[in-house]
């Protein structure tokens, strides 16, 4: 079996989904202008400081709370066991082709929070539902496809956003603490039960909160390594470029397998393109799909150039890429050999965090995708038990598939998702215009109060 799933893995892990993937960031970079980093400033400061504008805007959670939901989906064991993956079987350059696919892959969640946003309905709850399923069906006027991303998101989320998570704490904290699998289990259970009942408010709520410590938590020990052994962080960054293009170190083998892996474990950590994050962002409280869009970029930046950055540096820096030690193993012994049993415990609460509040944000994708599959919301109270029962049976399951299977509904989720972005980037550079254009109204009314208070 684990040589079908491996078999099925590499065909849609293929150059095919590669070239797709990241050939639409390319499209999208340069139909925007290189947005993402001329407005990379700006989206900062949006993200981190309400728009005055957005108060009154239809939507159910804040920007920064929207953030915090994309966030809690992609900083889990993508940026600690996913790094870790990529440079054991890519070698240290899978680290800059991550670098490469989250650059261009900043414009594509930009496209995709843009068009989750103008194409959002609200439901018979008065909440707001959005995603690539919505898009390709008003936008795209393609069901078929809204069909069969909404029915590859419901599964997924079960993979990725549940049994990964939960599996990836449990072994962590046995590992770690001696805490048995099951009580693990039963706690993380009761935990998502609690926050999810409550749904997109109570996520957002929650994610606010835990979003901004549990990443500062592991940035800080990532930093204090750099910093206190700052004599070989030029080395590890420059066997990092030099190993993208000859792949000679660690068990990189051939270019292509670097590549593979890297753009791959990319997205898998920062999931731009797989249509996650914008059902999320249809949520939004905002007045201009183009500011909610700005804002979703912003956690390509955060979680892969600064996040997985700090966790694939000091991998290379340890020397152990190709020592044998797999998943999060690697990052955890990276940890230990700068910092001794601080680094042991920063990682394994690290994983804890990330992966718990994976699992909040990834059960409400999947029961957004559940809900337009059946159309009917009064379904969800069913989807959310059968999501929290699984969190248990992830926890104490052997599940060595696992990942393959995560892997393939990653790749089935993008391929109408980024179809729907090619086929839509002309609405895309149309409302970018739009906001651009308000925006530069913005700027000089803040220019005339500013002279006005001087």
């Amino acid at each position: 079996m684990q040589d079908i799933i491996d078999a099925i893995g590499g065909f849609v892990w293929g150059p095919f989904t590669l070239i797709l993937l990241v050939g639409t960031g390319i499209y999208l970079t340069i139909r925007l202008g290189f947005l993402q980093v001329r407005a990379l400033p700006y989206a900062l400061k949006l993200a981190f400081s309400p728009s005055k504008q957005d108060k009154k805007s239809k939507g159910d959670i804040s920007h920064f709370q929207a953030l915090s939901t994309q966030m809690a989906a992609t900083i889990g064991t993508g940026n600690i066991v996913g790094v870790a993956t990529a440079v054991i079987l890519g070698g240290p350059g899978a680290v800059f082709w991550m670098w490469v696919t989250a650059l261009v892959g900043m414009a594509t969640k930009y496209a995709e929070a843009i068009l989750a946003v103008k194409y959002r309905v609200e439901n018979s709850r008065g909440e707001m539902s959005g995603g690539p399923m919505y898009y390709l069906e008003k936008g795209l006027k393609q069901k078929w496809l809204a069909i069969l991303f909404a029915l590859f998101g419901a599964v997924a989320a079960f993979g990725i956003g549940n049994t990964v998570q939960s599996k990836a704490v449990s072994d962590a904290l046995n590992d770690t603490f001696s805490i048995p699998a099951w009580s693990t289990g039963i706690i993380l259970t009761i935990l998502t039960g609690l926050v999810i009942i409550g749904g997109i408010k109570s996520i957002g709520r929650v994610t606010a909160f835990f979003v901004p410590f549990m990443a500062l938590f592991y940035i800080l020990g990532g930093l204090f390594i750099l910093f206190m052994n700052i004599d070989i962080v030029p080395a590890a960054i420059n066997l990092i470029f030099t190993d993208a293009f000859t792949a000679q170190a660690a068990g990189g083998g051939v270019l292509g397998t670097v590549i593979r892996y890297g753009v791959a474990r990319g997205v898998f950590s920062n999931e731009a393109g797989l249509g996650s994050a914008p059902i999320a962002a249809a949520a939004a409280k905002t007045d201009y799909p183009g500011r909610q869009a700005l804002v979703s970029m912003t956690q390509v930046f955060i979680d892969t150039i600064i996040v997985c950055s700090i966790t694939g540096i000091t991998i290379v820096m340890a020397d152990l890429a190709g020592t044998g030690i797999e998943g999060g193993s690697l990052t955890n012994a990276s940890f230990t050999f700068f910092l001794g049993d601080l680094g042991n415990i920063i990682v394994t609460l690290a994983i804890a965090f990330f992966a718990f509040s994976t699992l909040i944000s990834w059960s409400y994708y999947g029961e957004k995708c559940f809900s337009y599959l059946f159309n009917s919301d009064n379904l969800v109270p069913y989807y959310r038990v059968f999501f929290v029962i699984v969190v248990f049976f992830g926890a104490i399951a052997q599940l060595d598939l696992v990942w393959g299977i995560a892997d393939i509904f990653n790749a089935l989720m993008a391929i109408p998702n980024l179809i729907g972005l090619l086929g839509l980037s002309g609405v895309v550079v149309y409302e970018t215009r739009k906001f651009m254009k308000v925006r530069e109204e913005e700027k000089e009314q803040e220019r005339v109060e500013k002279a006005g208070r001087a």
